[in-house]
Order: structure tokens, then sequence, then C-alpha cells
């Protein structure tokens, strides 16, 4: 019994699926298998019940993985505390985040590490939310900050907060004037949206979606600030987290409550599965647990705004 193939069996119980496991902690799924099913043999048990179209843990199982969860805890505390022991915090830390998150100041944060850790060369990288899980996902990154929650799976990961939803439009609009709007009344209005790459988009189409609703994208952006140029030349309307409508650069726009309580903005980090003894992520983390990165609440100044305070400021 060792701890690789705790973890291969962890994996296993959270995704469900052999070969989603094996791809969470970068194995085959012959050779993941098969160090489970040498445990299964070492421990006299079946951990799981596996058939064709699904896989669960056993009783034996359901016993066996609580005490494996804590081993490797313990057995990644033990490798940061001998790293902390015996040198500087050093090598690279990969991490990304989706443009003007809100919740948490990426910047800022990163700014705290440096001064903490300046040995660690930080590669840092700008994508949509989807893209950078799956570069999480694949080892390609150590650690992101992401928005939504659905699409994390069994990866590690830290809730950092959440905020309203906004209908994001010109003081013109038809809605703009209104006290709220609900998902289904959007069917009838022209969109700008993000890249489905974005969480803004798969949450918005979900949304509307579950409400019976169907809605017009007529333009599809990939930048904060290009989304709320739009919207002001009356192109379209937007669903944007609160603090989207907080940005000086919305200050003529109008940010009118969505009711229905459909859909709400979470943001997330979410590091790898494949710890390394000597990675500076947990470093990043603790920073996180301390406070550090935190955004400021903010308020929308715009005319006609029908929401008073907007919960996050706008992450630059």
């Amino acid at each position: 019994m060792d701890l690789r193939q705790m973890e291969y069996v962890v994996a296993v119980a959270d995704e469900r699926h052999f070969t989603r496991a094996a791809s969470l902690v970068g194995v085959s799924q012959s050779g993941l298998s098969a160090s489970v099913r040498a445990l299964e043999e070492e421990l006299g048990a079946p951990l799981f019940d596996r058939t064709t179209r699904r896989v669960e843990l056993t009783e034996a199982g359901r016993a066996f993985v609580p005490y494996a969860r804590t081993l490797l805890a313990h057995a990644t505390r033990a490798r940061d505390a001998v790293v902390d022991a015996t040198r500087e915090v050093s090598g690279i830390l990969r991490i990304g985040a989706e443009q003007c998150l809100g919740i948490v100041d990426v910047a800022a944060l990163l700014e705290r590490f440096h001064h903490r850790h300046p040995q660690v060369e930080v590669h840092y990288v700008e994508a949509g939310s989807h893209d950078l899980v799956a570069r999480v996902r694949a080892g390609e990154l150590d650690a992101a900050f992401v928005a939504a929650a659905g699409h994390l799976g069994a990866l590690p990961s830290r809730t950092l907060g959440e905020e309203d939803l906004v209908l994001l439009c010109p003081p013109g609009h038809a809605a703009a004037q209104a006290p709220g709007v609900g998902w289904a009344d959007l069917a009838g209005f022209d969109f700008v949206d993000f890249h489905p790459s974005w969480a803004m988009r798969p949450l918005n189409d979900a949304a509307v979606a579950a409400a019976g609703g169907d809605r017009r994208v007529r333009f599809t952006v990939g930048d904060v600030h290009t989304l709320i140029s739009f919207v002001g030349r009356g192109l379209g309307v937007a669903v944007v987290p609160a603090h989207v409508a907080a940005k000086p650069e919305a200050a003529g726009l109008v940010a009118v409550p969505l009711e229905g309580g459909r859909g709400r903005w979470t943001v997330s980090a979410v590091w790898s599965p494949r710890d390394r003894a000597d990675s500076p992520t947990p470093h990043l983390l603790a920073l996180l647990d301390a406070g550090y990165g935190a955004c400021a609440p903010a308020r929308h100044e715009g005319p006609h705004s029908t929401v008073e305070a907007l919960a996050g400021s706008a992450q630059m």
C-alpha cells in the first residue's frame, strides 16, 4: 500500500470513472486500473463495483476513502514542511485567471506573493475559465482563478465568493427603467456576450433556457471593456456580474437587477492535484487564507441605475 495507490483510489471515487480519473492524475487508464486491483488484492476486498455503465464505491471502499484522503493531506503537509524548513521557496508558478473576475484581485495577490517569495518565477496567462480549468486538469497550469463551479469536477478548489448578476444596458433601452427583469424576459433582446470558453456565456445560456426562453447573441467578444463599449453603443445588452457594472467605463450604463434567482457569479481558486514537493502553489493559497487579494466593495454611479450597491470591485 503506497500513497500513489491512495491517490488513484480517491480520484476514481471522485470521478466515478476510471478513464477520467487516470487523466486527472496523469497516468494511463490501464496503469491506474492495475494499481487499484493490486491494492484490492492486498486489502482482500473490492473497493469499487464496476459495470460497463458506472463505477461505485463498495462498503469497503466507503470505509477506506476517508483514511486515504487524510493520509494524502498529511503527506502534502509533510512535504511542504520540509521545503519550508530547508530552503527559500523558488521554482516556477504557472497560474491563470479569467479577465475582470471581481471577488479576487489577482494582481494584488501576485504582488504580495512576489514580495514574500521573490525567487519564484511566475508564468501568468489570461483566458476563459473553461480553458483554464482544462489546462489545470492537463497539468499545464499549477493553479487558476476561475468563475462558475459546474465545470470543476473533482479538481481541488476553494470558493472565494459570489455576487449577483445584473442586466447591463444603455439608458434608452426598454429595460433601463424597470425595477427588475426576469430571465424569461431576456428572450426578446439582442445580446453582447463572451466567447463560450468564458464562464459567463454558458451560465447565461443555461439560465435563460431554464426559464423557458431563448436569446439572440448578436456580438461575441473576448474582452470585458469591449463588451462594455458595445453595450454603450447600443449594439445589445449584456448579463454581467455586478462588479462589471461598477467599472468606470460603465458609468453611463444602467444595471438592472435580474429576478428569479437563476445563476450567480461564483469565483473559485482551483489547482492541480499533481502536487510537486517544491510547488509554490501552497504558498499562494496560504496568502489567500490570510485575506490577501480580496476585492473591496464597489458602488455603481451610472445614471438611472436601479442597483445602489454592487459587490466586488473590478479587477484591472
